[in-house]
């Protein structure tokens, strides 16, 4: 079974290495402080320290850089660092880097999905094509069980 590791820029500010932090819960989403990732966002933080209680870190991933996830955390009140993907090097990893279309176009972006890694870094839980309604709510029981 394949495991993951990697180390990405954060928001607290110093660097992020996944198996620092095992088991992980990684969520990648689209783009800081836009209505979705805002709820999503909203949703891992009100449940967090019932993550915790289960042992697990929660973090979430997008292509957005440092500074901006520092802007939305403040803004947002998140207390889980958001680490900045801008090479897409682990949305890659993940597979997360899909072919979307908005209005139309289409343009390649991160396809809203969460992964569980367990204490050795292999994946227990995944979901895909994420619908951010009750999402985190699903992912906790999930490991609640």
């Amino acid at each position: 079974m394949q495991t993951y590791d990697f180390t990405l820029p954060s928001s607290s500010g110093s660097d992020f290495r996944a198996a620092d932090h095992l088991p992980l819960v990684v969520y990648f989403y689209p783009k800081d402080s836009t209505p979705g990732c805002t709820t999503e966002g909203l949703d891992f933080n009100a449940r967090l320290e019932q993550f915790k209680a289960l042992g697990y870190t929660v973090v979430g991933i997008s292509r957005d850089g440092v500074k901006a996830h520092q802007n939305f955390c403040a803004k947002q009140g998140f207390q889980f660092e958001l680490l900045s993907d801008k090479d897409e090097v682990v949305c890659k990893q993940f597979d997360v880097i899909k072919l979307k279309k908005l209005y139309g176009k289409e343009s390649l972006g991160i396809e809203r999905s969460t992964f569980v890694l367990n204490e050795k870094g292999e994946i227990s839980h995944e979901w895909r094509k994420v619908k951010v309604a009750g999402h985190a709510q699903e992912v906790l029981d999930t490991l609640s069980r």
